[in-house]
């Protein structure tokens, strides 16, 4: 499957769309992005589609609902969970101030002090 992000205002994704790889097969039998989002712009009327890929071999993350497509990046960026967080360049994700705890308990991230809360179980 081929899946297609609908982008809406200020670049935020609306809804990821899903097709058979065999939409995007041009007249040799390679696939291409373009032919999919004429595909789903037909289906749809909507024209403006982007790409997403599950192992994020394109775009950097897979798209969902909320995210928002940056054209300069070319990829997926999550919605900011924390003001205190900050966009990693390579991998498009958001990371806290503060690394996560390695010690195999659960966290909580605490805004307010910006560092991570032991959950008791």
């Amino acid at each position: 499957m081929a899946n297609f992000a609908k982008i809406g205002l200020n670049n935020k994704v609306i809804e990821v769309q899903s097709v058979t790889n065999e939409v995007l097969h041009d007249s040799n039998g390679v696939e291409q992005e373009s032919i999919g989002i004429d595909f789903l712009t037909k289906l749809t009327g909507w024209s403006i589609w982007v790409q997403t890929s599950y192992n994020n071999n394109i775009r950097k993350n897979f798209a969902g609902k909320g995210f928002t497509y940056d054209e300069d990046r070319d990829a997926f960026i999550p919605p900011k969970p924390f003001n205190s967080w900050t966009l990693n360049e390579t991998t498009c994700l958001w990371e806290a101030p503060v690394s996560y705890p390695t010690d195999n308990r659960i966290y909580n991230w605490n805004e307010e002090n910006t560092s991570w809360d032991l959950i008791e179980a």
